[in-house]
């Protein structure tokens, strides 16, 4: 089966920012494994990324489909897990995004931005509780709804890189929206 990615219109773009065409097909395919539940229903009002989600402490509630239910065996053990979800309501095509924090255009990969080729994002969120397939967090910056990818342990020993650098133009936010 071809699916045909979704066409943005340039409406909405920034100054300096640039679009491109998208490919005419998907090179591959995914399962979304379950749904995250936020209270959050418009952009504007969700955290600008995880770590302003972790310290405004909102609770989410992340609800793996029975079918993978199974998979969450052992999870418990886990005081954090990285978790990967498709910001499915994000447009494509930027290659170049102005956040509203910066003075001039930045490439896409270099932005935490949901707005990129594949809008897959991650956040180390803290488990609070497990019930069943619904999972207690703290730590998601997403609309409610958003399709849940994957489900990760977060191992400090080998997640953690304290020697990391980021370039001085990073200041307060790292979205590009």
């Amino acid at each position: 089966m071809t699916q045909t990615p979704p066409a943005d219109g340039p409406a909405d773009i920034r100054d300096g920012e640039i679009a491109v065409a998208l490919p005419g097909r998907f090179d591959a395919q995914l399962y979304f494994i379950g749904r995250i539940r936020t209270p959050w229903t418009r952009r504007q009002d969700c955290p600008h990324n995880a770590r302003e989600a972790r310290e405004r402490g909102d609770v989410c509630t992340i609800e793996v489909d029975p079918r993978f239910a199974a998979a969450l065996k052992d999870v418990a053990g886990y005081s954090h897990l990285i978790v990967l979800y498709w910001m499915n309501e994000a447009r494509r095509d930027l290659v170049q995004q102005t956040p509203r924090h910066a003075s001039a255009p930045r490439g896409t990969f270099s932005l935490r931005s949901p707005v990129r080729p594949n809008p897959v994002a991650l956040s180390v969120v803290r488990l609070l509780n497990i019930d069943g397939s619904r999972l207690s967090v703290i730590g998601l910056d997403c609309l409610d709804n958003t399709p849940l990818i994957d489900i990760k342990p977060y191992f400090a020993s080998t997640d953690s890189v304290p020697e990391a650098t980021t370039p001085a133009h990073k200041q307060t936010s790292d979205t590009g929206t």
